[in-house]
Order: structure tokens, then sequence, then C-alpha cells
């Protein structure tokens, strides 16, 4: 990471855009019922009250988070296609000659199979890199490497 803002890619876009999309909703049905219930009566009712004001808040701060963090990217401009960077989809080679693209992400998404963390080893030792450069780094089963063969958003070319 290079300190300032980081790009992100646009699939990583989309995919913030749909979360927060998804938290408003949320926090609307939230604020919803607390306004609905004024009627607080016993302790059971207070300690739910007390439970949707704690999740407002959390829906509050994740909005939060994820708009600073789409302004930033606004601000990073694109993901760079020279260097391997957040937000770079990034075609390696193995040393068994198999081939794949990968994208280099801040936060792993448990379903996407071919993102990175820029905090993971292969994310960390891709960083800064460019194509045809030869990167090494260690994973559970010892050291590996891969050649950056290209660098660039999916579905770019074409």
């Amino acid at each position: 990471m290079t300190g300032g803002p980081e790009p992100i890619s646009a699939t990583a876009r989309r995919a913030l855009e749909q979360e927060l999309a998804d938290l408003r909703d949320e926090r609307r049905i939230v604020a919803g019922i607390l306004r609905d219930r004024t009627d607080v009566g016993d302790q059971a009712d207070q300690a739910e009250q007390l439970q949707r004001a704690s999740q407002l808040g959390r829906l509050d701060r994740r909005i939060e988070t994820i708009t600073e963090r789409l302004r930033q990217a606004d601000v990073a401009g694109p993901a760079p296609t020279d260097v391997a960077g957040v937000g770079s989809t990034v075609t390696v080679r193995f040393p068994d000659g198999s081939v794949e693209t990968l994208q280099i992400g801040e936060v792993a998404e448990a379903l996407d199979q071919n993102l990175v963390t820029s905090d993971s080893p292969l994310g960390r030792a891709l960083l800064g890199r460019r194509p045809g450069d030869s990167v090494r780094f260690d994973t559970p089963d010892g050291p590996s490497s891969v050649v950056v063969e290209s660098i660039g958003e999916q579905g770019e070319h074409g």
C-alpha cells in the first residue's frame, strides 16, 4: 500500500456499492421499527430497543466506512495497468505452467476464489510488480513463485 488513497477495481466498486445500498435499506427498516416503538413497556421491550439502537450504530459506522472508501477510490482514480496494486487484476503463470487471473483486494470475499488480499503473502509479493517480473512468496507448503503475465481490469481487453 502506498499510504495514500488506493484505487479499487470496477468489480470491487460494484460490490461495495451493492453492500452500501443493502445497508441503507436495512437501516431504514431498523430506524422505522425504532420510530414506531414509542410505547416502550417492560424490560424486554427496553432491551430490544437498546439492541436496535446498537444495530443502528453499527449500520451507520459501516455505511460511513464504505462511503469513505468509495470517496478515496474516486480520488485515487482507476486501478493501475502498468504496475500491480490494490484493485489490480493480475494474470500470473505458476511454475507448473498453469495461468490464473487474480484480483488484488483489500478484504477477502468468502466466495471469491480469485481474490488475494493485499496483505497475503502472494498479494504483498505482487504489489509494485510489472508484467514479466518473477515473484517469490511463501506458502504453507514452502516457497513458491509466479511470473506476472499482465495487469489490468478483467474484461478490459475487448
